[in-house]
C-alpha cells in the first residue's frame, strides 16, 4: 500500500485507478490535451495541471503535446499566449522533478482565423511537422479540404481531432475515406470508445477502429472529470486489443521530442 499512499496521497484509491495504472504506457505520448493553464477551456492553473498529469502519469503516459484551442473570438490563442503558458508550467514541472516531458502546440479550428495564420505559415506545429485541426461540432466546415490542402503546400502533415464526434458525418460514412484520401490523418479521442459522448459516437468510434482509420489517440484531457472517466473506460476496456486494427503512430512522436527542441513550435 506503500506506493499507492505515495501516489494518490491518503485518499482511498479506487478500484478503476488500480485497473487502469499504466495501461495506456504502449501509446507513450498524449497528443492531444489541454494541460496547459489558463488559456482556454482546459486547466485553469498550474496546480491544476499538475494534478491532472500526475493522474496520466499514473495510466502510463510521461511525455505530452499540450494542444489548446485556437478558436477565434472564443480562444484567441497564438505563440506567445501558449509559450507562457507553457513557460509557466515546465517550470512547475521542473522544480518537481521526475520524467515528464511537455511540448507545446494547438488544436486550430477551421475558421478565417486559421487562414491567417496559414498565409503567414503561423500555425504551432507539433513534434514531426504535424498540424492539430478541428471543427465545430454542429456544421461541417465547407473549407477542410482546403484547409488540408493548404497546410500540405506549408510541408505539414494535417490531423483531424476526434472525427468520430461530428455527428453531421455518422450518417455519411464515406466522408472519412475522403478525408484520409486527401492526405488528412485521424485522430481518436479515448473517451469515444465509451458513451461518454453518447452512443452514437461510440458506434462511429469502433466502427472506424475496426476500419483501421485511425492514425493517433489522445486523451482530449480538459478537466477531473475526464480523467476519472478515462481512468474508468482504461480499467474497463481492452484499449490496446481496440486499436490493434489501426497503425498507432503516437510512440514515433518520442522521435521528434527532446528536452532542447521542447518550445519550437512556439518559439
Amino acid at each position: 500500500m506503500g506506493f499507492f499512499s505515495n501516489l494518490f496521497g491518503s485518499k482511498k484509491v479506487s478500484g478503476d485507478k488500480v485497473r487502469s495504472m499504466g495501461k495506456l504506457s504502449f501509446l507513450e505520448v498524449d497528443m492531444h490535451n489541454h494541460l496547459l493553464p489558463g488559456i482556454d477551456d482546459g486547466s485553469p492553473s498550474v496546480e491544476d495541471s499538475l494534478d491532472l498529469i500526475k493522474g496520466l502519469n499514473s495510466l502510463g503516459f510521461q511525455s505530452y503535446i499540450c494542444t489548446p484551442h485556437i478558436m477565434e473570438d472564443v480562444h484567441p490563442n497564438n505563440k506567445t499566449t501558449i509559450n507562457d503558458a507553457y513557460k509557466l508550467l515546465n517550470s512547475a514541472l521542473n522544480e518537481r522533478g521526475g520524467k515528464t516531458k511537455i511540448f507545446a502546440a494547438a488544436e486550430h479550428m477551421i475558421d478565417d482565423g486559421i487562414n491567417r495564420l496559414i498565409a503567414k505559415d503561423n500555425l504551432c506545429v507539433m513534434p514531426g511537422g504535424y498540424v492539430l485541426i478541428e471543427m465545430s461540432y454542429l456544421a461541417e466546415s465547407k473549407a477542410l479540404f482546403q484547409t488540408i490542402l493548404d497546410i500540405q503546400n506549408l510541408g505539414y502533415k494535417p490531423i483531424l481531432a476526434h472525427p468520430e464526434r461530428y455527428n453531421y458525418y455518422h450518417y455519411n460514412f464515406d466522408v472519412y475515406k475522403q478525408i484520409k484520401d486527401a492526405g488528412c490523418l485521424l485522430q481518436l479521442n479515448l473517451l469515444s470508445i465509451s458513451r461518454y459522448y453518447g452512443t452514437e459516437v461510440k458506434v462511429a468510434a469502433l466502427t472506424m477502429l475496426k476500419s483501421g482509420m485511425y492514425d493517433f489517440v489522445g486523451t482530449d484531457l480538459h478537466h477531473q472529470k475526464h480523467l476519472a472517466a478515462l481512468q474508468d473506460v482504461v480499467a474497463k476496456y481492452p484499449i490496446r486489443d481496440l486499436l490493434r486494427t489501426c497503425n498507432v503512430l503516437n510512440p514515433t512522436l518520442l522521435d521528434h521530442i527532446s528536452q532542447d527542441d521542447a518550445s519550437i513550435a512556439t518559439g
